[in-house]
């Protein structure tokens, strides 16, 4: 006896459909699974078989196959374990599936419960798109599923649960689409920071053009702190923005029943000792994302910049540029995205007083040792460089507040704005993804700023590159200006942001 079971996997970030094939034939008793499984796969014969009899269910004593179809593609993980026991009660006789719409995906215990599995979100759009209906998934996994909308999603307990409900003994309530309830806590507020009103501004700028940014100075100066505040005046996530950036999470197990959405943009900090495959993405047999990846849509913050190693901070170049990352190996490739905003953070020299008179205690060579590890080609991608000096007493010592970050998110969410009426729903969703296209038709310069600009990239010695971040981040200070055009002050002062005098050298 044949049955055909509907199901779901995982490649890379993306979900697709699965055919698990279960064939109860004549012989002696055996259970195989094909199609290219992994160990995790292989294992489920004994969780399945396990699953069955503590449920109360006789286990078929025939020659059992499972192939998971399409059998060209690796199958990893434990979602198969549910199709492999539906599959095989249905071909048994013990259970009658409630039509070719419907999918299963879950992993069992020994007991016969169901355990949540990662990457429900992508499984389930994949499913979405395949057709199905009804997708059947453990309880703890259904607020995830029901994201993708456009079907039914049933939250299975256990075996026992599921099966009386296909036998409609005791039917499953559909799971209720989740929707997002009060933030966790309140969050770093800019009100906190004493001081420092040029960073502040070049937070404030980055954070409406989503420009990367460079903050440079002493230790204890504020950059870390300022730094984690920055994601208190980004504009709130678009419902297409948040899918994309919860298939991240999702696929790396970093999402729960409570919070199955992103509803704040991820803030990732990697300490300075994570590899280049932590940064970009890789191991085996399957890629998996890095850092970058789950930064996708909000910011990766690099403390100490130069501590890092140069070979990871170089595979931050390509996706600086495109957005994302292909990760080769010989089982294959991914593509994962990686739009995110680079904060950096460092200290002009080894000890970090280079440049604030007499407590520096490197010498020239170390200096240029130390800020030898950044390259010319990444500095070249980072669009502001903020000066972040050391407070002095009167500045610490005052008690009014500072601006908080709501009045600031204001004013990035109406450049955001601007940014959006332009682009329309089909072009790049801030300043700082504009193609040659988008700058030639909103960044034109008038007479006195094409001298500006001219002055600049001689005394500068600005690339083609930098040329073009210079008009992205004029653009985007006359956004916050509420200025049509690209004025001189506005040029000027992205211009002024363009690099740090210590990295000058």
């Amino acid at each position: 006896m044949l049955c055909e079971v509907r199901s779901l996997g995982l490649s890379g970030i993306a979900g697709y459909e699965v055919k698990a094939e279960c064939d109860l034939s004549a012989g002696l008793p055996a259970f195989e699974v094909v199609g290219l499984p992994d160990a995790a796969v292989k294992e489920a014969r004994d969780r399945v078989r396990a699953a069955i009899r503590n449920c109360g269910f006789p286990f078929p004593v025939s020659r059992i196959t499972v192939n998971l179809a399409p059998a060209d593609r690796r199958k990893v993980g434990t979602v198969y374990d549910l199709p492999m026991l539906v599959g095989i009660l249905a071909a048994g006789g013990q259970l009658r599936l409630d039509g070719p719409d419907s999918a299963f995906v879950g992993e069992l215990s020994l007991s016969g419960t169901l355990r949540p599995v990662a990457g429900m979100l992508p499984m389930a759009l994949a499913a979405r798109e395949a057709g199905v209906k009804r997708l059947y998934v453990p309880a703890p996994s259904a607020a995830e599923a029901t994201l993708a909308g456009g079907m039914e999603v049933y939250p299975v307990e256990s075996v026992a649960a599921l099966v009386a409900h296909l036998r409609g003994e005791e039917p499953i309530a559909p799971a209720a689409p989740w929707i997002p309830g009060a933030d966790a806590g309140p969050a770093p507020d800019f009100a906190d920071v004493k001081g420092q009103e040029s960073a502040k501004r070049a937070l404030e700028i980055a954070a409406a053009g989503g420009h990367n940014i460079a903050m440079v100075g002493p230790p204890g100066s504020g950059k870390s702190m300022l730094a984690r505040r920055l994601p208190s005046i980004l504009p709130e996530l678009s419902r297409r923005e948040a899918l994309e950036a919860t298939a991240v999470h999702s696929v790396m197990g970093l999402t729960s029943a409570e919070r199955p959405l992103l509803v704040q943009r991820p803030f990732r900090a990697p300490h300075h000792t994570i590899s280049s495959t932590g940064m970009a993405g890789g191991g085996t047999p399957v890629p998996r994302p890095g850092e970058i990846s789950l930064a996708h849509n909000g910011v990766l913050f690099l403390d100490e910049l130069p501590e890092f190693h140069k070979d990871v901070l170089e595979v931050l170049r390509q996706p600086l540029e495109e957005g994302w990352v292909t990760i080769s190996r010989s089982a294959g490739s991914e593509r994962f995205p990686a739009r995110f905003m680079l904060v950096c953070a460092m200290n002009p020299c080894k000890c970090g007083w280079y440049g604030y008179g007499s407590r520096c205690r490197c010498s020239p060579r170390d200096v240029e040792k130390y800020l030898g590890k950044l390259s010319g080609p990444l500095l070249d991608r980072i669009d502001l460089y903020a000066e972040v000096p050391p407070l002095d007493f009167d500045e610490l010592s005052r008690r009014p507040a500072a601006e908080p970050s709501a009045v600031i998110r204001a004013r990035v969410e109406a450049a955001r704005a601007v940014q959006a009426a332009r682009f329309g729903p089909d072009g790049p969703s801030c300043n700082a993804h504009m193609g040659p296209a988008e700058l030639a038709a909103y960044c034109a310069l008038d007479a006195d700023g094409q001298a500006v600009m001219k002055g600049a990239f001689q005394r500068m010695g600005l690339t083609a590159r930098s040329y073009d971040r210079i008009l992205r981040v004029a653009r985007t200070i006359a956004d916050l200006d509420g200025a049509a055009d690209i004025g001189v002050e506005h040029l000027a002062e992205a211009v002024q942001y363009r690099e740090s005098a210590y990295l000058r050298r």
